[in-house]
């Protein structure tokens, strides 16, 4: 099969079209002929040298891919409903950037009715973090608030429209007018510029004073002293990235009077069942709300799959609003 590997650590150049024999599913997991895989900001922290897959994964990166089942096995894929042949997207902990892909069959998901396989492709890694950390981790509930840090960001544009379908008011921060402008589209109820407005005061004003129950921060460093600020009294934030640093400090007797929570999380190291219970409740809640397009694709750019080091350096530039799909 036709692969890309990270050859070293390093730039973007350092991703390669190789081949690789082809893989061989195992129990409780199936094979994926492979026609479109997401970009994620973690891929970036593994060509680095900075986040190694776990023990037992490919050491391609890619954590999401699309495309049809073409072998695995037989007995786990009946009993979660799928055959040779069907449409899936899935998370995975690594191998996604090939044309042929193992998944576990409880990290599968049917492609969404009406959804391309590219669309399908961006789902998993966005939508398994936003519901394992926004409605499972922290609990938001039908007519709470959420702050999302990097509104248009791929988990930043799921988080938008599947809080505002499942009932919350959302606010994001952004980096720029036309960001801001992207997500109010999405949904999005308040739209903060932070490169040319306080946040906090702005989420204050936003709330009458009262701050957000929810906060989905992938800064931590600093952000994460503002973030308490920004809460209101019972409030809770989770940390699922650490590009601002990982050092931080807040306010701990602000944390114990107002009773707040922080806490943070990882996906990819998680184990197969905790995943598996996430795609179960995705598919109980949330796929409906695509199959009815009640929850859009929001795809920046579309690219073919030999192009991995020019998506990398899109992504890293920062100007990107929604994923990065590549296709082969």
């Amino acid at each position: 099969m036709k692969a890309i590997a990270i050859t070293r650590p390093g730039g973007p150049e350092v991703l390669q079209l190789i081949g690789r024999p082809d893989p061989v599913a195992g129990v409780g997991e199936c094979l994926i002929a492979v026609e479109a895989y997401g970009i994620n900001r973690p891929d970036v922290l593994q060509r680095k040298g900075a986040y190694p897959p776990p023990a037992g994964a490919s050491d391609l990166p890619g954590l999401e891919v699309a495309g049809r089942i073409v072998a695995g096995d037989a007995e786990a894929l009946a009993a979660s409903g799928f055959k040779l042949g069907d449409a899936v997207c899935a998370l995975v902990a690594g191998g996604g950037y090939a044309e042929l892909c193992v998944a576990p069959i409880g990290q599968c998901l049917p492609v969404p009715a009406g959804w391309s396989m590219a669309e399908a492709a961006s789902l998993p890694e966005t939508c398994f973090t936003v519901w394992s950390n926004v409605f499972a981790r922290a609990a938001l509930q039908p007519g709470e608030s959420l702050l999302v840090h990097g509104g248009s960001s791929g988990i930043g544009v799921t988080a938008i429209q599947m809080a505002k379908a499942l009932g919350s008011r959302v606010l994001v921060t952004v980096g720029s007018a036309a960001k801001a402008e992207a997500c109010l589209k999405l949904g999005a109820d308040v739209a903060i510029n932070y490169r040319e407005q306080d946040f906090v005061a702005e989420v204050k004003s936003a709330t009458a004073g009262r701050g957000v129950d929810v906060i989905l921060d992938m800064v931590a460093g600093s952000y994460v002293e503002r973030g308490v600020q920004c809460l209101a009294d019972d409030g809770r934030m989770v940390i699922i990235a650490v590009q601002g640093g990982v050092e931080a400090r807040f306010d701990a007797g602000a944390v114990l009077r107002r009773r707040l929570t922080i806490s943070g999380s990882t996906l990819r190291p998680r184990s197969l069942a905790f995943k598996a219970g996430v795609a179960e409740a995705l598919r109980e809640r949330v796929w409906p709300l695509l199959a009815a397009r009640e929850i859009s694709p929001v795809l920046y750019r579309q690219m073919p799959a030999a192009q991995a080091a020019e998506a990398h350096a899109l992504m890293e530039s920062g100007e990107h609003i929604g994923k990065i799909v590549l296709t082969w």
